[in-house]
């Protein structure tokens, strides 16, 4: 079976801000693939290339097999970042609505629309107007919305940005099972812990080009190791170990990575001879975020912060070239 996307080359560029930078990968069919890096790194702008609402300004952009994306648009579902239902509609024909601009029958698309509410359980809400809907209400019938018209490639921006405890979990199981269904679900995120947990296959982007990618585990296990701890008392002399790399320390938890060869038993016993109290000692590769600092030389948080003072700075600098 081909790739549900493949990007060549592709590049885009809005003024002088170069939003993405000759960039290449492919999606695997019937995969979870996440669009890893800070905000401002060019993941919704690379997919709304792969929707067909930008045209790229160089390179081929392949989906579901076509080089036109605008041609498969009702096999494609998309969940936007800025979400948004129209608020005096009822909740039934609000995802209904959607389903009609993605081809379906009004009949069809309503009947389906009140099944999918039913057993979303929003059964009891379908003739409420969406204004009335908690923000966790709001969003499962914009879930339903997206996945409506049962689409072959499922593209959703930042889906767990937001959502509370209870609904990043729906939000998880709905993803899970799309793949189950043999659908390709592409995804956007800065927090990596949410991609470690899900995604088949990432992407890291950062300033609009590919850092690594690949299936997770390959890019995770090309970092060599590291020990995760949960864990009560005092790290600092673990900060002066020879053979340590780096401590990623948030309190109560810890990575520990470790140069190539470092024995991890070295670490154990420096930590228990140091009064530290462990709860799990567990040696995996090393997170997506450490991955990222390495190749990057900066956090997820202060690359955003960096593209944010670009983007002001191009801004400002093209408010003067105007006003003059």
């Amino acid at each position: 079976m081909s790739d549900a996307v493949t990007l060549t080359g592709v590049s885009k560029s809005f003024r002088e801000k170069r939003a993405v930078d000759e960039l290449s990968l492919s999606v695997p069919p019937a995969s979870i693939y996440g669009f890893l890096g800070p905000n401002g790194a060019g993941k919704t702008t690379t997919m709304r290339m792969i929707l067909g609402i930008f045209a790229p300004d160089t390179g081929q952009v392949n989906v579901l097999g076509v080089d036109d994306p605008t041609l498969v648009r009702e096999r494609l579902g998309y969940l936007p970042e800025e979400r948004g239902l129209y608020p005096k509609m009822k909740v039934v024909d609000q995802v209904a609505y959607f389903g009609t601009l993605k081809g379906m029958s009004s009949r069809t698309a309503r009947e389906a629309a009140m099944r999918r509410l039913h057993e979303y359980g929003l059964g009891d809400n379908t003739e409420q107007t969406c204004e009335s809907l908690s923000k966790g209400m709001a969003q499962k019938a914009q879930i339903l919305a997206t996945l409506l018209h049962d689409p072959e490639l499922i593209v959703l921006d930042e889906p767990f940005s937001g959502l509370d405890p209870v609904n990043r979990d729906l939000m998880r199981d709905v993803i899970l099972q799309l793949r189950a269904d043999g659908r390709s679900v592409i995804f956007s995120t800065h927090i990596m812990e949410q991609a470690e947990q899900i995604c088949d296959h990432v992407v890291l982007i950062d300033g609009g080009r590919k850092i690594v990618d690949g299936p997770i585990d390959e890019v995770r296990g090309a970092g060599g190791g590291a020990v995760h701890l949960d864990y009560e008392g005092n790290l600092e002399p673990l900060h002066q170990m020879q053979g340590v790399v780096h401590v990623n320390d948030t309190g109560r938890q810890a990575e520990v990575v470790l140069a190539d060869g470092v024995d991890p038993q070295g670490v154990l016993k420096e930590l228990v001879s140091g009064g530290v109290r462990l709860h799990t000692f567990d040696l995996r590769p090393p997170s997506l975020h450490e991955i990222f600092v390495r190749k990057v030389g900066r956090s997820v948080e202060e690359a955003a912060f960096a593209s944010e003072e670009e983007l002001a700075v191009g801004q400002v600098g093209s408010s003067g070239r105007g006003a003059s």
